[in-house]
């Protein structure tokens, strides 16, 4: 039976072996058709995996926000000849704050094998580094991009961290990560904790977490650095 492999891929430049299992060489060697985020992107992993694969041989699907829903079953055309197909994503982990999950989902649909690999979540990697509560978390996404509503969603989440000890998880478009901060530290409390996890896996990796006040004193610059952040008490 044909399978589904969902790669993941590096989250910071470096060696992919550090961060990724020998099974991902593999898989990308194998396999013929790639279901991606980004044509060029892909490539450029691919050859990073395994200099030797040929690239013009493959045959690659884009899934991103521009991908017509219509198109997906056609992504999937070649397992029903018994080819396996592989989703690799940008960053981290296909389907988890990545388009891949639509596909993933028309697999089971069909009734297609869909294999998990191990891979780096900058999400559980960022929660276990943080100190804050990992028996009860929830990941938010971005959240809204105008000051006013998302000052409002930041207060929502600190009441719901106060009555529920639920870690909050959120991210954002990296180049505007400083305007996030900043409205995070004029509307939480001072004694709420924030971690600001930066870089994950790479070697300039930051991984702090201080109260609101504490951060108040050291503000970090974080433009057009891919980064998570955490809020919990």
């Amino acid at each position: 039976m044909a399978s589904l492999y969902l790669v993941p891929n590096i989250l910071a430049e470096g060696d992919w072996q550090n961060v990724l299992p020998a099974q991902v060489h593999g898989i990308l060697t194998s396999t013929k058709y790639f279901i991606v985020e980004n044509i060029r992107t892909a490539r450029r992993f691919m050859k990073q995996v395994n200099r030797e694969i040929d690239i013009d041989a493959c045959t690659f699907y884009e899934i991103n926000k521009r991908t017509d829903a219509r198109e997906l079953p056609r992504f999937l055309k070649p397992m029903e000849n018994g080819e396996d197909v592989a989703v690799i994503s940008e960053a981290g982990c296909p389907g988890v704050a990545d388009p891949g999950a639509d596909v993933v989902r028309l697999a089971h649909q069909k009734g297609f094998k869909v294999v998990p690999i191990v891979g780096p979540s900058s999400i559980l990697l960022a929660l276990m580094a943080s100190g804050l509560n990992g028996q009860n978390f929830a990941f938010r996404g971005y959240l809204p991009v105008k000051p006013n509503e998302r000052s409002r969603e930041l207060v929502n989440l600190e009441k719901t961290i106060k009555s529920t000890r639920q870690t909050q998880i959120f991210i954002e478009t990296p180049y505007r990560n400083n305007h996030l901060i900043e409205d995070i530290l004029n509307s939480c409390s001072p004694g709420i904790l924030l971690c600001i996890a930066a870089n994950i896996t790479g070697e300039n990796e930051f991984i702090v977490t201080k109260t609101v006040q504490q951060w108040k004193t050291n503000i970090p610059d974080l433009h057009k650095q891919p980064a998570i952040f955490l809020l919990g008490n």
